[in-house]
């Protein structure tokens, strides 16, 4: 309704995109339930993230480190069904986070093998299925990116992924931050007054939460710093 309402008075969305994550119901009532938010949010310029497969690992309380492996691939034939079915929808715009090994958090090498090749190969399965020209008809969403290489990455960007989440990197970004400036600074983090600097010393300056919060920003920046260059995201913007 908010969506709505404000669609009218500014001929633009609220929010720009809805995350849907049904991958756990069956294809043909996951995609319905999408086509059916698809209905509504074509008409307010409202772009659908849908999810097929399951992303491995754990993530808000959601423990998939155990689910059978072949759940972590998501087919071909899978995604085509979801793309026919959501461009019925008149002014339709979607993307598919489609599994392709990858997972939530980050794992020691071997532990998780990542296939970008699938998505390469749905979209030259939907672009024979459409007769099409366009050899990526399909825009996908790289889910659990943490810890991948810049190559699989690059990679996946070929193959059409658009966007790439990378909460578990930026987590442990900003909590390295934290923790270097409390290794550098901890003979002055131990009481309010006295340091290496003199017994009655205040380091109030130094305990300041601020001071650690920013450690953590700062390096979090970074980390996005460098997400943005993986991407191709680095002076693109008119």
């Amino acid at each position: 309704a908010a969506n709505q309402e404000y669609y009218e008075q500014h001929g633009e969305p609220l929010f720009s995109s809805h995350m849907l994550d049904l991958s756990e119901e069956p294809l043909e009532e996951n995609i319905g339930i999408c086509k059916d938010y698809m209905e509504k949010f074509a008409k307010i310029d409202i772009l659908l993230e849908f999810e097929l497969g399951v992303t491995g690992g754990e993530e808000d309380g959601v423990d998939n480190t155990d689910v059978d492996s072949s759940r972590l691939y998501t087919q071909p034939e899978e995604v085509f069904y979801a793309y026919e079915q959501l461009s019925q929808v008149p002014n339709a715009a979607f993307t598919c986070a489609a599994s392709f090994g990858n997972v939530h958090g980050v794992y020691a090498p071997g532990n998780v093998e990542l296939r970008p090749v699938i998505l390469h190969n749905t979209q030259k399965y939907i672009t024979e299925k459409l007769g099409s020209e366009d050899n990526k008809p399909m825009l996908f969403v790289f889910h659990g990116g943490s810890g991948s290489s810049r190559e699989d990455i690059q990679y996946a960007i070929k193959a059409g992924v658009i966007k790439m989440n990378i909460d578990t990197d930026t987590q442990w970004a900003y909590w390295d931050g934290v923790r270097k400036y409390e290794a550098a600074n901890r003979d002055y983090l131990q009481a309010q007054i006295g340091n290496p600097d003199g017994a009655d010393v205040p380091n109030k300056k130094y305990y300041d939460p601020r001071m650690m919060l920013r450690a953590g920003e700062e390096a979090m920046a970074q980390r996005l710093c460098e997400a943005a260059e993986d991407l191709n995201c680095v002076n693109v913007l008119n």
